[in-house]
């Protein structure tokens, strides 16, 4: 009896050794990885081509006399805004007036004596019928009509480059635009086309743009130029605000040297953002893809299979989607294959998760999960 009782014993024991020997404690479980999500969405994405471009004025006048004296007077001030046949200079008009004055009085000496010959020929024409005078004398009072009358036409010539000289005294602007610095002062004598000239005057309403770009854009330009205006933005230097415009012209040849195609667009520049020689950031729109995917470009990662999206589904569950990237659009990239509108894709935490990762989805910025997982659908 104690053996058998003994033995009982020592098989329990040993069915208890053994369930607890089979027993293995469970792995741990991992906590949810954070990470920020964003939604693909579908919106319009412009085809855009960017570039560095270079304002220059729409036109650029050297105003310079075409008389000679002395400068008496500046009529504006250098920096101011002209128009078009606003006065700018006034020069000596003193020994115009006399030399125009000279030249009328010659004129009409030589017009009275031309007058006086046009009637000798006439009579001399009416005696020569009755033979009181020769056939000689008749001619040669024709010729002298006629000579006096050419006398008069280039007294009227030399009247009308008189008062040429007299009205170019007085110096207006040729074009609307801004003026530069005055480059000769009051009290200087001028010559015609002398260097420097008096005063430059850039138009800037409107104003230009030159830029270039890749001679394998030159086939979209020309085709998407056919079909209507194409839109221009052109941002300045330390400005976060672009200015509108329209492209005006493309250029007639390729730049073997750079292979590029310059064009120039048009800006009205109303409120005088675009100066000439400024350097300014271009972005042409050739086209509009009304309803493609995008996603923010750090949600796209590059593998051994080419780019890859870690998306969430409703459980909170991580999966890994090869796409098919297009262009960028600002901070976001097209996506033409591979996920559809409205996929939740990680932009955040992508190197902590793998395939079938449970994520819980923060607030961009947040040291902390601020969702349970599947929120923010």
């Amino acid at each position: 009896m104690w053996l058998t009782g003994a033995l009982r014993r020592s098989a329990l024991l040993w069915g208890a050794g053994l369930a607890l020997a089979c027993t293995k404690p469970a792995p741990p479980q991992r906590p949810p990885v954070a990470v920020v999500v964003a939604v693909a969405e579908r919106a319009p994405a412009p085809y855009i081509v960017t570039a560095n471009g270079i304002v220059e004025p729409m036109q650029t006048v050297a105003v310079q006399s075409q008389v000679g004296g002395v400068l008496d007077a500046v009529r504006f001030k250098e920096g101011d805004e002209v128009t078009a046949g606003q006065l700018l200079f006034e020069i000596d008009r003193r020994p115009f007036k006399a030399a125009l004055d000279q030249a009328n009085a010659v004129l009409a000496r030589d017009e009275a004596q031309s007058d006086n010959a046009r009637r000798d020929a006439d009579r001399y024409a009416a005696l020569v019928q009755k033979d009181f005078v020769t056939k000689s004398q008749a001619d040669q009072a024709a010729a002298n009509a006629v000579a006096q009358k050419q006398v008069v036409e280039a007294d009227r010539a030399a009247v009308e480059n008189m008062q040429f000289n007299l009205d170019n005294a007085t110096i207006r602007a040729p074009i609307s635009g801004k003026t530069g610095s005055l480059l000769v002062k009051q009290g200087n004598l001028v010559k015609p086309g002398s260097a420097p000239p008096l005063v430059v005057i850039n138009q800037i309403h409107p104003i230009l743009v030159r830029f270039t770009v890749p001679e394998g854009e030159l086939a979209n330009v020309q085709k998407y130029k056919a079909r209507g205006t194409l839109r221009v933005l052109a941002t300045p230097r330390g400005d976060a605000v672009a200015v509108p415009g329209t492209l005006d012209f493309v250029d007639n040849g390729v730049d073997s040297t750079t292979g590029t195609v310059m064009l120039k667009a048009n800006f009205m520049n109303a409120e005088n953002r675009l100066w000439p020689g400024q350097f300014v950031a271009t972005t042409l729109e050739l086209y509009v893809d009304s309803a493609a995917i995008l996603v923010p470009s750090a949600a796209v990662q590059n593998g051994q299979d080419g780019p890859f999206v870690f998306v969430v589904d409703d459980n909170g569950k991580a999966d890994m989607k090869t796409v098919a990237i297009g262009r960028a659009v600002g901070d976001r990239i097209v996506i033409e294959k591979g996920i559809s509108a409205g996929t939740r894709v990680v932009t955040d935490g992508q190197s902590r998760i793998t395939p079938g990762s449970t994520v819980e989805i923060k607030s961009p910025g947040s040291a902390a999960a601020a969702a349970r997982p599947g929120a923010g659908k």
